[in-house]
């Protein structure tokens, strides 16, 4: 089980790099002018590979979840609030998805400090997934 958990833990560490970087492109294509189409382009394709690659690492690492939470029948207050937060994660990745969809179409109407507080909020849900996992406070 410590391999699963290995894995996990790096999968998870990924994960969570895609969804660092992704809205600090957003940040940059909420700012990039009308008239610079080719910069655009390039950030448009940056993105849409790195939610493409954050999704397929998100799935080793959730899977590698369930297995060490089937695996080690783990309960506890403490895991109930990290699924849910991991839900929220889950949630978070959709809405990326969906916000890099309203890049594409042009129909973004949030502005780059909008999208700078966005990025701060994984940040927040990995330290208290981390706190919940290690210190197990309930």
């Amino acid at each position: 089980m410590l391999w699963v958990k290995s894995f996990h833990i790096v999968f998870v560490a990924s994960w969570f790099a895609g969804l660092f970087y992704l809205p600090r492109i957003f940040v940059n294509l909420a700012m990039v002018p009308a008239s610079s189409v080719a910069e655009r382009a390039r950030l448009l394709l940056m993105a849409r590979k790195l939610l493409r690659f954050t999704t397929l690492l998100a799935v080793p690492a959730l899977g590698l979840g369930a297995w060490l939470w089937l695996g080690y029948g783990i309960s506890g207050g403490w895991l109930h609030a990290k699924l849910a937060l991991v839900l929220v994660v889950i949630g978070y990745h959709h809405v990326c998805a969906r916000l890099l969809r309203r890049f594409e179409a042009d129909t973004n109407r949030l502005g780059h400090r909008w999208f700078r507080w966005f990025n701060e909020l994984p940040v927040l849900l990995l330290v208290a997934i981390v706190v919940l996992a290690v210190v197990k406070p309930f």
